[in-house]
């Protein structure tokens, strides 16, 4: 909630503990998340989000095409031959209609390891419809998980608070209980504020997308999940660097609130440790408010798209496995 700072400066502030975290907060599901609720989301994800897809025959063959071009089960094209390619794979009939020997190359079909960069900033701990941003990440991630197991595919994560915890890539249900477990640790609004507060660098996106591009290996789908509000220009060297060996969707998570300003009114806001007020009274105030919030996200569009990076935004009252649906129906699936 800290993303708020620029736009209380002239407020005056007192220091009012929120409250996070209190007793009975462990059982508000807008705030909280289970395992049990995770584990739940693990049939309509497999049979909805990317249709119906067969398991992978093997723990190393999936059923995604590779980047490189080799021997497999999928022709691709053929051209002239070069020293060194195999006789077997001569296309004698282009050869004989062009009058120059020719090779069939093929599609090599691999599995696809998932990495699942999955943001629990301050900023994401914040909500005023549905849930918390930190909650819809989880399920997010959770429905994205179960889905790319159902296919073959191994899942691994990073996972960051100001500090991380990175899950290397396992098969089918290993893989996603392993970060099920880490989300619902990490997604707590109690013990995730208290690593940030306690953490060197509570901002640590960019060192983590570093970290990124050396856990990912080349044709792993990487999925990154944040509200993107610390994004900067290292961000973009980051990216530019990891999209040249790996694929990456964007899903970017915000509240509507975020979007339009609420009615006028005045409201108190609390960044954890300290309240101000915002008066949406004020038609300038109203004006600040929208331009911020369009500023950030419109940062955010422009970095992917420069990028060619695939950007879902889902808001936290929207459905989430519709807009997931949508997404990769326009994007061509994971």
């Amino acid at each position: 909630m800290r993303l708020f700072d620029r736009l209380f400066k002239s407020q005056s502030v007192s220091g009012i503990r929120s409250g996070v975290g209190q007793a009975g907060e462990a059982d508000n599901a807008a705030t909280h998340i289970t395992v049990d609720q995770l584990i739940r989301l693990q049939q309509q994800a497999r049979r909805q989000l990317f249709g119906k897809q067969p398991y992978a025959r093997t723990s190393t063959i999936g059923s995604h095409h590779s980047r490189f071009r080799g021997r497999g089960m999928d022709y691709q094209e053929s051209r002239i031959y070069q020293a060194g390619d195999d006789i077997r794979n001569m296309d004698w009939r282009v050869a004989a209609r062009t009058g120059k020997p020719h090779t069939k190359l093929y599609q090599e079909e691999r599995e696809r390891p998932i990495v699942l960069l999955v943001d629990f900033s301050p900023s994401m701990f914040f909500g005023t419809q549905t849930a918390l941003k930190s909650v819809i990440a989880a399920k997010v991630a959770t429905m994205i998980a179960w889905a790319a197991a159902a296919k073959g595919d191994r899942v691994g994560g990073l996972l960051i608070n100001g500090s991380h915890c990175e899950l290397p890539p396992k098969m089918g249900k290993r893989g996603v209980l392993q970060l099920i477990r880490e989300l619902v640790k990490y997604a707590d609004p109690a013990t995730g504020l208290q690593t940030v507060e306690k953490a060197d660098k509570p901002n640590n996106f960019n060192a983590e997308l570093k970290r990124l591009r050396q856990i990912a290996r080349p044709g792993s789908m990487v999925f990154l999940i944040s509200d993107f509000y610390h994004i900067d220009a290292e961000t973009e060297r980051h990216l530019q660097r990891l999209s040249q060996h790996v694929d990456i969707q964007a899903i970017h998570i915000v509240d509507p609130i975020e979007l339009t300003p609420p009615p006028p009114a005045q409201y108190r806001v609390t960044d954890g440790d300290a309240v101000a007020v915002l008066d949406t009274r004020s038609e300038s105030q109203q004006q600040q408010y929208e331009a911020f919030f369009a500023q950030q996200h419109e940062a955010c569009f422009k970095m992917m798209r420069r990028h060619k990076i695939p950007l879902a935004q889902i808001q936290t009252s929207d459905d989430i496995l519709k807009t997931l649906q949508q997404h990769f129906s326009l994007a061509g699936g994971a």
